[in-house]
């Protein structure tokens, strides 16, 4: 049991002195951070979206959002589906830390994944993606833009804009933010054409973007094979834990890849059996892959557009 001791005025304000010069681990902004983040790995912070499509309530808070933190900087790793959302991911980010957001970094051109960009203009970060993101995201801006507006309203969309990146990644680059280093490899077309896989070194976290769903419906907007192709590699991998785009904050390889390989091993198995039969667009957007209708969340809003986009691609194999 410890004996109080009587503290005099002078040590009381040496003490509080000392106490001042030393520096905080955090930092607390002056309002409260609306997102809640999770740190799943040493300086490692996911925020989960919602299994849902936008909407004014979500406010485009449909997909998971990331950040990292080393000795000297921060990288966030994709920023949600707003304007709103990118600062409140921003506030989250300066209630961990005030080392400065060095990089803000897209694994593809997705809405629901960089319209939270604008939020971090302030901070004069590199905006890093995939070399062929800018092309593929610019083409559709105007069309992302008047979208999302449309699902999730005026309030929850206001300040929204595109932002595009500043550095492309064409080859297997590392980013380095003390101590720790972020290593981004580009993909071929899989997901998107502009796939991008992070990983923090440090920890052996992998964060796959939308190459890797759960729960939510995977959603095919480059290609079937190639994104086939893709997971049976990633599936080869080592990592103590992996960040999927849509889904839990943490998921273990290679089991968090097996839902997902089914259900696009399912839509192909059935369309090429169709083709092979003559059957038509319609005919295969009536059946095929519907075995998995039970596995997924989000299964009649995309669906028939995953059908449809495999019969495209796979009639002319």
């Amino acid at each position: 049991m410890c004996t109080p001791y009587p503290i005099s005025r002078k040590t009381f304000l040496t003490a509080g002195l000392a106490l001042a010069a030393t520096p905080l681990l955090r930092y607390v902004p002056a309002h409260a951070a609306a997102m809640d983040v999770t740190e799943v790995a040493p300086g490692v912070f996911v925020h989960q979206g919602r299994y849902e499509v936008q909407s004014p309530d979500n406010r485009g808070d449909i997909s998971n959002a990331s950040f990292v933190v080393g000795s000297e900087a921060v990288a966030v790793i994709d920023t949600s589906g707003s304007a709103a959302l990118g600062q409140e991911l921003r506030d989250a980010i300066r209630a961990v830390t005030n080392k400065p957001i060095k990089y803000v970094i897209n694994t593809h051109m997705h809405p629901d994944h960089v319209l939270g960009n604008v939020a971090f203009k302030q901070d004069a970060p590199t905006f890093v993606g995939h070399y062929k993101l800018s092309r593929a995201l610019g083409t559709r801006a105007n069309t992302y833009i008047t979208a999302n507006k449309q699902m999730l309203g005026d309030a929850a969309f206001e300040g929204t804009e595109i932002v595009l990146p500043t550095l492309a990644i064409k080859e297997p680059t590392t980013l380095d933010l003390g101590d720790r280093t972020l290593l981004l490899e580009p993909q071929g077309t899989a997901h998107t054409d502009n796939d991008l896989i992070v990983t923090d070194t440090k920890t052996n976290t992998l964060f796959l973007g939308d190459l890797l769903f759960s729960v939510h419906v995977p959603t095919i907007d480059g290609s079937i094979r190639g994104w086939l192709a893709l997971l049976d590699e990633m599936g080869k991998r080592k990592a103590a834990r992996v960040i999927p785009g849509h889904g839990p904050k943490t998921m273990e390889l290679p089991e968090a890849l097996e839902p997902e390989q089914r259900y696009l091993s399912a839509i192909a198995g059935d369309v090429r059996q169709q083709i092979m039969e003559g059957r038509t667009l319609a005919e295969a957007t009536r059946t095929a892959g519907f075995s998995e209708k039970d596995a997924w969340k989000l299964f009649d809003q995309y669906h028939v557009r995953n059908v449809t986009a495999a019969f495209a691609e796979l009639e002319w194999e």
